[in-house]
């Protein structure tokens, strides 16, 4: 059977930066397994499938398949699959809908800018939480090729946090060092695999373009992402911790965060936290889309 597809870059406006995505229609007949063979094929750090909702409130219901597994949630996929579905209801205006994913209904708001790119932003379908501790900083160093004063324990602490995927969040002292990073093959696993394959997000305050807030990178090797060029997933679960270890002021805070740019494709992601009585109250993250290919697959 002939299934569309369209692939577009997201947390980005130009083509061929930001993080890749497949987007597949008409999922509906495909089974876990041809899903899994197709994002493999695919190869992109996540491919979703789109299929009717089952709850009418919804607009559609979506899958996420990375080249290894699948996920509940995550972030770069909803951003362009709503920038997907806001360009096939042609695009007229700000468009306001829920996309049903494995974690639950996930409230999404998108405006085209032209027939093929917009912007997207979608609620946290799940807070944050603190989910595990992570070794010293020696241990945590030597798992991703630095030096023990690399590690930036005094900015953020290092720690396993999770909107619906769990990360180990390294926060590490400069600009260099982050560019430094790259996992260790014998100690990343050993430091980092916790209930399934490592995943980290290393982050630094200091940011290659004036005006961003922190930059980041994200390795999950074990599940065939060498590297990450944007993580929504990890950028929600690192709310939890900006608002534990920063404590900003009850109101609505603003955050933009670089990644990809070791990798040589720049993207950029808005994090929006409220925080009300000390407490992260809501979130959300949004950021830019624009179609790069368009076909048929015969799956």
């Amino acid at each position: 059977m002939r299934r569309r597809f369209i692939t577009l870059d997201v947390f980005t406006r130009n083509r061929f930066a930001g993080n890749p995505l497949g987007m597949v229609f008409e999922a509906d007949g495909l089974d876990t397994d041809a899903m899994q063979t197709i994002a493999r094929e695919i190869g992109y750090s996540e491919t979703v499938f789109m299929m009717p909702p089952k709850d009418a409130s919804q607009k559609a219901a979506m899958r996420i398949f990375t080249p290894a597994w699948e996920l509940p949630f995550a972030g770069h996929p909803t951003v362009g699959a709503a920038v997907g579905l806001a360009r096939e209801a042609g695009g007229g205006g700000r468009l306001e809908f829920v996309i049903g994913e494995k974690i639950g209904p996930v409230p999404c708001v998108a405006r085209m800018h032209d027939a093929d790119s917009g912007f997207a932003e979608f609620k946290l379908p799940k807070l944050p939480q603190r989910v595990g501790d992570l070794p010293d900083a020696a241990a945590l160093a030597a798992a991703l090729g630095l030096e023990a004063g690399d590690i930036a324990a005094d900015d953020y602490q290092p720690s396993r946090w999770s909107a619906g995927v769990a990360f180990s969040m390294v926060p590490v002292r400069s600009l260099d060092a982050a560019t430094r990073a790259k996992p260790d093959a014998t100690r990343f696993d050993e430091t980092f695999a916790i209930d399934g394959p490592a995943k980290v997000y290393v982050i630094c305050s200091e940011t290659a373009d004036a005006g961003h807030h922190l930059h980041a990178r994200m390795f999950a090797p074990g599940g065939g992402i060498a590297e990450d060029p944007a993580t929504g997933s990890a950028l929600a679960a690192f709310a939890g911790l900006h608002v534990a270890h920063k404590l900003p002021a009850d109101g609505v805070h603003r955050l933009t965060i670089e990644q990809g740019y070791e990798m040589g494709r720049p993207s950029r992601m808005h994090l929006t936290l409220e925080v009300a009585g000390g407490q992260l109250r809501e979130a959300s993250i949004g950021g830019d889309a624009v179609v790069v290919m368009e076909g048929v697959i015969e799956a």
